[in-house]
């Protein structure tokens, strides 16, 4: 009897003027229930790779959208937030699988990362020797991680835990 594995990663990013834009991916697979019994590590590698496949799919989708402004460097210009107040949904179908990728658009203020957060980034970055102003550049377009908003701080200790984990 099949299993039903279903993954989702739902991501928001705080925009200027109280806007924000969100973007969400959810998986649904079946496999084989073999792998709770016989391959346990098996099953868990197949749940990372699909979490890893949802988390990119949403990280693509709001580079996608952000494009820099002069005053919030790493968020969308107001044109490009007003562009994209509709919904996308893209569906994938093959070996079982079925993936739904949202985005959605708000107005809201983005918040700025929280001290412990940018601390826990600084940490781990430090742990793993990782060139945290390279990947800062690289993903967000900024020098500091005290530039990052909430949200993306969040998303970028997702991104080093899970480079810990693998």
């Amino acid at each position: 009897m099949p299993l039903k594995l279903n993954v989702g990663v739902s991501q928001k990013v705080g925009l200027p003027n109280y806007g924000s834009v969100g973007a969400s991916c959810n998986l649904e697979m079946e496999l084989d229930a073999g792998l709770l019994e016989k391959d346990l590590d098996g099953f868990h590698a197949r749940i990372r790779a699909a979490y890893v496949a949802a988390h990119q799919a949403v990280h693509d989708e709001l580079a996608r959208l952000h494009a820099p402004s002069n005053n919030a460097i790493g968020s969308p210009s107001p044109a490009r937030a007003r562009s994209s107040a509709s919904n996308v949904t893209t569906r994938v179908n093959g070996n079982g699988s079925v993936a739904t990728c949202v985005q959605s658009d708000r107005t809201r203020a983005p918040r700025p990362a929280t001290a412990n957060q940018i601390k826990a980034i600084q940490a781990i970055a430090r742990r793993q020797n990782t060139d945290l102003v390279g990947l800062l550049r690289h993903e967000y377009e900024i020098e500091r991680p005290d530039d990052l908003s909430i949200s993306q701080a969040s998303e970028l200790i997702d991104l080093l835990k899970n480079q810990d984990n693998a």
